[in-house]
């Protein structure tokens, strides 16, 4: 076994601060967990939706009320590139157990583009909404 001075650094990449720099493939697996996090929470709001359909007019129009102001708007677009940013962790986690993209400048670059594709991802779908 390699003689290794553990003691002069960090024992996990999640001691972000003073004894950890951040970098892309750290922040981004890190973004992968919070969105993971996320999408279960706010699955709520759907099914409370589709819930208070099955109920009472007034229920349903709370909701969708809600769901259909600016505030709501918001969290489902920020819900939307969750959910994109997620399935492209995923994605990547797939090529790297096949063997691929393991390479430390590559990961970079996969780590960066998860960012631009799932936001150009929400843009399209949103754009789509509004146009059609």
């Amino acid at each position: 076994m390699a003689d290794v001075n553990r003691g002069n650094r960090p024992l996990s990449p999640f001691m972000i601060g003073q004894y950890y720099r951040p970098q892309i493939t750290s922040v981004s697996s890190i973004m992968v967990r919070i969105t993971g996090i996320a999408l279960l929470c706010l699955s709520i709001l759907p099914v409370a939706w589709l819930l208070a359909a099955s109920g009472s007019g007034s229920a349903f129009a709370g909701w969708d009320g809600f769901l259909r102001s600016w505030f709501g708007y918001l969290i489902m677009l920020g819900a939307l590139w969750a959910m994109f940013y997620h399935l492209l962790g995923r994605l990547r986690h797939v090529i790297w157990d096949l063997g691929y993209g393991l390479d430390l400048e590559i990961s970079r670059k996969m780590g960066m583009g998860m960012f631009v594709l799932a936001t150009v991802l929400t843009v399209l779908v949103v754009l789509g909404f509004l146009i059609f």
